[in-house]
């Protein structure tokens, strides 16, 4: 089984925490070129929903979106946020509880979601879908509580995402490595896997990239991803090197990011 599909390593190594993902979330709050936000780009699909909103997030994490978002939440709104991990929830309660919301946290698999058919208006899985073993399960079930005409916003990255960081990777490690990601829900795979559940489905692109003037928030993010982990001492000072290189010479080390969104209707 692939890490990134194995639950036990997930939640036991890879989000036993949220500092892993604190760290790649950082890169992208800091040096992203595009002034939106991702959070709030993925917010604004969801302007179009009732006041009184019945909302699941599965793979909730350390629940940024909701921190970054909370002044455009309605107050109406039912949130529901799930992770698997028990470390991944605490800190989403952490961050979440002191805004004074309502939200409810609970543990759930997305393979077997806990709630009654047609619960939801909407459920949102961001980047997270391409760590669900099951995943024809997960689709069924997420369609299974989505109330008639609800959606899903489920987010994911494409084949050019970081690619420069793969390439460092790849050759750091022996050309051993073929980089960070190796993931079966794309932006070019998702729609086929989607089509079988869902009756209308809109794809859409974040465009953005990463004008970074510093290594060590590299240097983290490669270390907070599963490749990473296998990289000796010797191999990411390799990286290191590089990239200073790169920085001296340019001034900026410029990297590229393909992410986007699935917008499936039940």
């Amino acid at each position: 089984m692939s890490k990134y599909t194995d639950q036990q390593y997930l939640t036991q190594k890879q989000y036993k925490d949220s500092s892993n993902l604190d760290a790649r979330i950082a890169i992208h709050q800091r040096f992203s070129t595009n002034p939106q936000g991702w959070y709030n780009w993925i917010f604004d699909t969801l302007v179009t929903l009732p006041s009184n909103a019945n909302v699941l997030e599965l793979g909730c994490g350390a629940g940024t979106m909701w921190k970054e978002c909370v002044n455009r939440i309605p107050s109406d709104w039912v949130m529901t946020l799930t992770d698997l991990s028990d470390g991944m929830l605490d800190s989403a309660w952490r961050n979440l509880v002191p805004l004074g919301r309502s939200f409810k946290f609970e543990k759930v698999d997305a393979q077997s979601i806990p709630y009654p058919d047609q619960s939801f208006d909407i459920v949102i899985a961001n980047h997270m879908l391409y760590h669900v073993p099951d995943r024809k399960k997960g689709l069924s079930e997420i369609r299974r509580v989505l109330k008639d005409d609800g959606c899903l916003i489920a987010t994911t990255i494409g084949e050019n995402h970081m690619k420069e960081m793969n390439r460092w990777i790849y050759i750091a490690s022996d050309k051993k490595t073929k980089g960070m990601f190796s993931l079966n829900f794309t932006l070019e795979s998702g729609r086929e896997q989607l089509q079988e559940y869902f009756s209308t489905i809109e794809i859409s692109r974040y465009p953005d990239q990463l004008k970074v003037n510093e290594v060590e928030p590299i240097m983290a993010y490669i270390q907070s991803m599963t490749a990473g982990f296998d990289l000796s001492q010797e191999q990411l000072e390799k990286v290191e090197n590089e990239l200073k290189g790169i920085l001296e010479n340019d001034g900026s080390i410029f990297i590229t990011k393909d992410s986007g969104m699935f917008k499936a209707v039940k």
